[in-house]
Order: structure tokens, then sequence, then C-alpha cells
């Protein structure tokens, strides 16, 4: 399998590995794609090919860093436009407590709330149609936007890029066939780290959810028995 990701990897043109991790840096906001693939593992991945080379690490952090301001961009205006509506539907009802605590976080923060949710898988996906709900001013909205996106994706994309960088050394001293493994390794460890950082966000917030509906339950019978 890993010898699949490889060649699939080598296969594809740079040109077309920068559109992929644009659409899913993209799509994470505007399309809420952040509830399934956590955009931060296209850009980790996306470093470490740049650590080889295989992509321009500055046209990476330019095409990730547009595609993050430009998908929140339309994730405010889905919330701008649509207001409140955009609370009835299935992600926001399925994460309504989340999303309970992203509006907290917008009347106790304001647009400052774009960068603090831009860290946090769910929020990131969420925060932008939510400030849009809430009439943020766009101008605002898009300082923090772009500042969020800035740190995030460079963040994430060095972070991506040094690790591909110390195993490329570390390569220098060891056979061509270690070195593939180790640069296997590192990439997959940094997806796996991705994916399951994103799953526990979603755990936490379904046995939240659990527990707030358990309370809720208790409140209802404890009215009916009074």
């Amino acid at each position: 399998m890993l010898e699949h990701f490889n060649a699939l990897v080598d296969g594809l043109p740079p040109a077309l590995i920068f559109l992929l991790i644009a659409f899913l840096v993209f799509a994470e906001a505007a399309l809420f794609f952040g509830f399934v693939f956590p955009g931060e593992t296209a850009i980790v991945v996306g470093g470490v090919l740049a650590s080889q080379h295989k992509l321009s690490l500055a046209v990476l952090l330019a095409t990730a860093v547009v595609a993050a301001v430009v998908g929140d961009s339309v994730g405010y205006e889905i919330g701008r436009r649509y207001g409140t509506r955009i609370l009835e539907t299935r992600p926001m009802r399925k994460h309504h407590l989340k999303v309970g605590k992203a509006q907290d976080l917008i009347r106790r923060r304001g647009p400052f709330a774009v960068f603090i949710g831009r860290f946090t898988a769910l929020l990131r996906a969420l925060m932008p149609a939510l400030v849009g709900c809430s009439r943020v001013p766009y101008p605002q909205f898009l300082l923090f936007n772009v500042i969020g996106g800035v740190v995030w994706v460079f963040t994430f994309t060095l972070g991506g890029y040094f690790a591909g960088t110390a195993f490329e050394h570390v390569a220098k001293q060891a056979s061509r066939g270690l070195a593939v493994a180790l640069a296997v390794v590192a990439v997959v460890g940094l997806v796996v780290w991705s994916v399951r950082k994103h799953r526990r966000e979603a755990r936490e917030e379904a046995l939240s959810e659990e527990r707030a509906d358990g309370v809720e339950g208790g409140d209802v019978l404890g009215s009916a028995g009074s």
C-alpha cells in the first residue's frame, strides 16, 4: 500500500498536486469538508514533498494561504447570505454543541475568534459561516482570516518541510532503501497524527452531545415528576 502511495505521488505532475492541496484547504470551510478531512493533512504532506524538491516551497505556501483565505471568505459569505438558516443545515445540527461554543467565542472575542478557530479542525470548518451569520463586518473578518491563514499554513507546511529535510539529511548517511523507508514513515506518521487529532475532536464533541442530551432528558423527567 505504501509503495502504491509513493508511486501515485511520484506520478502526479506538480500542478495537479498544487491543485489538490488548494482544493482540500479551500473546501474545509467553503464546502464544510473540514468535518471529514482536515486540511492541515494536505499542507503537511505538501511540506514533505517540498523538502524532497517535488514541489516549490514558495509556491506551496502562497497557494495554501490563498486557498485558506478564499475558502474561509466563501464560508463567511454563505453565513452572511443565509443568516440563521445556516444553523439548520445538517453539519450545524450534528455539531450543535460545537456551534454553541463557537457562537459564544464570537460573542466574547469578536472577529479574533476567526484566528483562534483556525487551529481546531471543527471550528475551522464552522467559524467563517458563523461569523458571517453574526454580521461581523467583512474587513474585520478578513484581517483575522488572513493573519490566521498565514500563521496556520506556515506552521504546518514548514513543519512537514523540516521533518522531510531532517530525514533527507539522514538519507545522505544511510542506504537508499532505508532513506525511502524513513521518508514513508514520516509522511504516514504525519498524516495519521493529523487524522487521529481530527477524529479525537469529533469523539469529544459526540461525547459532549451525549452528556448534554442526558442532562436535558433528566430535566424533562424531573419536570414531569414534579
